[in-house]
């Protein structure tokens, strides 16, 4: 009998129910079971969908691709030597060859399919087993549009070439729509899974954007920043980008959104009637989060936020749900985008949208919707015009400007938050905020 998926469904309940993070054999149990999944279930999906029946994946030890990387079991942390990839499906037959042309086995899905003492040159190889398949179409990792899907090196591209027999050259296609489907889509098993990544980011925001953590006329926004970066190493995690805290008050003006991103200064110390920002996401099991939340640092004598504060809450709220109302399977970013903008700005708001696909990678492949500089929609890269489809998830990141006469500015409310678009629409992977976090507080923040 077969022990691991019961090993595995016995790691996704104690993930779930004891709120906490696997230990690093356990982790690795799980990742290469979803993995094994992915691998089984999805890729053979998807090549058939996309109609590529070879695909091959070339990288050299510390130049991985980025889809290469994802398809490493959880002992490999990465290529050795030259790794060569070849996977080739049969539809007729439905069969899958899952071969490796390097000198090992890639963990226990993926064979390898190389013998260095009978045929020394790797490359012809790889000749060797492309010319038993006499495959229709060859796929490689090239794209303009999706930099995830760009990972094969000029210098494997033109070696390749030169090996590759000259009647296969015109079979030689992008394989940018398999790849960015391999790395968008995501199993019902991790999605049980992403629940739980969220979860976590949502507890250190809470703890971090607490009295816990923030003494009011002491604490500065950096050392909030370190103390999560702290926290996500002291659970074994890790960031996949430096966390940022950030203030907004009555006597200070609105900056540019270049602000929000880059340029804040640093230090400030966070002082009664701040409203406070931050970015923050994890990476664990192979998955990313993206999550921004706001605070506020309630006054002597105040027991609750401003009403403004929380009427502008939630108008952020709103920009949320024209953005995901109008996240349709086949509609590409540009339309969500602009559809959801005209909506809002045709209710007062005054939005702006640039949420990402969130998965394998923080900024992943797949449907973008936006950038904070390019409100008129994404022109000539990122796959502008790439559909949405089911099964992915976004990092739902957005702001609008709301101005403020009790603080004689405007603020802006951004907000970030794992969404997931499945065969039934659009849900949050575990909530969104809807009320702020105070400080001091001991209150529940997250609703539906």
């Amino acid at each position: 009998m077969n022990k691991l998926p019961f090993l595995v469904a016995m790691l996704c309940f104690q993930l779930l129910s004891a709120q906490q993070v696997l230990p690093e054999k356990e982790r690795a149990v799980l990742r290469d079971a979803l993995l094994e999944e992915r691998l089984n279930t999805l890729l053979p999906a998807i090549m058939d969908e996309t109609g590529i029946d070879l695909w091959i994946l070339i990288s050299r030890e510390y130049n991985e691709d980025p889809v290469l990387k994802t398809m490493l079991p959880a002992t490999w942390l990465s290529a050795r030597r030259r790794t060569i990839l070849f996977f080739y499906r049969d539809k007729q037959n439905g069969s899958l060859d899952k071969l490796a042309v390097a000198r090992y086995n890639i963990g226990e899905q993926i064979q390898s399919a190389w013998d260095k003492e009978r045929e020394p040159d790797q490359w012809k190889r790889l000749m060797q087993l492309i010319e038993a398949r006499n495959p229709a179409k060859i796929g490689l990792n090239f794209s303009e549009d999706h930099n995830i899907a760009d990972g094969l090196d000029k210098t494997d591209y033109d070696t390749f070439m030169t090996y590759l027999p000259r009647k296969y050259h015109i079979r030689v296609v992008s394989a940018e729509e398999l790849a960015v489907r391999w790395i968008e889509t995501r199993t019902p098993r991790e999605m049980v899974l992403y629940s739980q990544l969220v979860d976590i980011t949502h507890d250190i925001i809470a703890e971090a954007f607490s009295e816990k953590v923030i003494t009011p006329g002491k604490t500065t926004t950096t050392e909030v920043e370190w103390w999560m970066r702290q926290r996500v190493t002291n659970l074994g995690l890790e960031t996949w980008f430096h966390p940022t805290v950030d203030v907004q008050r009555s006597n200070d003006i609105l900056e540019g959104h270049l602000y929000s991103f880059s340029d804040r200064p640093e230090n400030m110390v966070i002082i009664p009637g701040d409203l406070l920002h931050c970015d923050f996401g994890i990476r664990y099991l192979g998955l990313n989060t993206d999550c921004q939340e706001l605070a506020y640092v309630l006054k002597p004598g105040e027991r609750a936020a401003p009403q403004y504060l929380k009427d502008a809450l939630h108008d952020g709220n709103r920009v949320q749900d024209f953005l995901t109302k109008n996240m349709i399977q086949g509609r590409t970013g540009n339309e969500i985008l602009a559809l959801s903008l005209e909506q809002a700005r045709n209710e007062g708001l005054k939005p702006a949208i640039y949420t990402h696909p969130l998965g394998s990678y923080g900024h992943s492949a797949g449907t973008t919707i936006g950038m904070w500089d390019a409100q008129e929609g994404v022109i000539g890269d990122d796959g502008e015009n790439y559909p949405l489809r089911s099964n992915t998830v976004y990092a739902i990141e957005l702001n609008t400007t709301v101005d403020l006469p009790q603080w004689k500015r405007e603020i802006r409310i951004m907000l970030e938050e794992a969404g997931f678009y499945g065969e039934d629409g659009f849900r949050y992977v575990n909530g969104r905020q809807t009320d702020l976090l105070l400080i001091p507080r001991q209150k529940p923040h997250l609703g539906h």
